[in-house]
């Protein structure tokens, strides 16, 4: 058995990396047709009470097999139709071509971004890595259809774990998030399209309610309900454990004052706050600093007890929005109503999410020239 040379070494070593980047791309790409399906099954149960049946194997490997061929790139495809599932695979892409979407223009987007993935393993691109999925989904896609569905989806676990290896490997997964947004949200109006349902939202009495000082800059979805906080939360994309960080910081903001703070939380718009310090945690402002001045500025506590907790709101509120160092004697700037209410999202939160969206609604945000994607901070 003879000795490999150096130059047949380096050759079995590009040759393992370019099969781990396409491997990667291949994951990269199935994360993309999974929030697509996710999106598909998502508004059939919001528009029918149930999702459609999956079209058989047998039938989606014939039909749609041909389409992957010729649509991606060859070696993507060869590997992503040799994984051992991809009879399910085939059977979500007939099933999202049966609910009115147009493979012929989301496969030749869902490539670019494999191929984008591709390159960056084997380039051997640097990312950080972390676990705060549900926090980088939020930072990168903006309110809406597509951010709840992924986080509403069943199969969100297995999402978040495909994010985690592919930031492993060395992929900028915000930026895949970011590329396929508007192809998925593309998917979701399809699908709705076909299944009569309206084009956007209609907007929620609580979002109307809402809008101005309290919601101004915040990136909020249209139709939230805050009688129902879980799901409030849910399309605020908070989890549990933010909810519980955020709730502790007032209590520590607060000492001695531990029923005034639990009412503060127990408000009905406390997921409002909460979205105003997960923006302000994003953006790395002391979120503590500026709780701290309910205990230093305790004017909330003049009026009638029954509106105690709507005072609290508001104070939080304001100590939030004003900058740190405002000391409580200070006259504070008058809020412009008008200007807030012009850019708060609940008054047309599609503005904000065109702002936020990496691209213009309609084309391929890959394709376009633009700021790269924030990464989340690290806990």
């Amino acid at each position: 058995m003879t000795t490999p040379t150096p130059e047949e070494r380096a050759g079995e070593a590009f040759t393992e990396s370019a099969a781990e980047a396409v491997r990667t791309a291949v994951m990269a790409a199935r994360l993309v047709m999974a929030i697509a399906d996710a999106a598909r099954r998502h508004q059939q149960r919001k528009q029918k009470g149930k999702e459609d049946d999956l079209p058989t194997a047998e039938e989606a490997v014939t039909e749609v097999g041909k389409d992957v061929q010729r649509l991606l790139p060859s070696d993507v495809s060869t590997a992503l139709m040799g994984e051992a599932d991809w009879p399910k695979l085939a059977q979500q892409l007939l099933a999202l071509r049966k609910a009115g979407v147009d493979l012929d223009k989301v496969l030749p987007r869902v490539g670019e971004i494999a191929v984008n993935v591709r390159d960056q393993v084997a380039a051997k691109a640097e990312g950080a890595a972390t676990d705060q999925w549900v926090r980088a989904v939020r930072e990168t896609l903006p309110a809406g259809p597509v951010r709840e569905a992924i986080l509403t989806s069943p199969a969100w676990p297995e999402m978040a774990a495909t994010m985690a290896r592919l930031e492993e490997r060395g992929v900028n997964v915000r930026e895949v998030l970011a590329a396929a947004h508007n192809e998925v949200l593309a998917v979701d109006q399809a699908v709705a399209k076909g299944l009569g349902a309206p084009a956007e939202p209609v907007m929620s009495r609580d979002a109307q309610l809402s809008y101005g000082p309290l919601t101004a800059g915040l990136d909020l979805p249209r139709d939230f309900d805050l009688s129902d906080r879980e799901q409030t939360f849910t399309k605020l994309a908070i989890d549990p454990q933010d909810n519980q960080r955020y709730t502790r910081w007032v209590r520590e903001a607060m000492p001695g004052r531990e029923r005034e703070a639990d009412l503060l939380v127990a408000a009905r718009k406390w997921p409002l706050l909460a979205a105003r310090m997960a923006h302000m945690e994003s953006e790395g402002e002391p979120v503590r600093e500026h709780l701290a001045r309910l205990v230093r500025d305790t004017s909330w506590q003049e009026g009638p007890a029954a509106q105690l907790g709507t005072r609290l709101v508001q104070a939080a509120s304001d100590a939030l929005c004003r900058p740190v160092g405002d000391g409580p004697g200070e006259s504070r700037a008058m809020v412009n109503t008008t200007a807030a209410r012009a850019t708060s999202p609940s008054v047309d939160p599609t503005k904000t999410a065109r702002a936020a969206a990496p691209a213009e609604a309609g084309t391929a945000p890959h394709r376009q020239a633009g700021p790269a994607p924030k990464s989340g901070r690290t806990r």
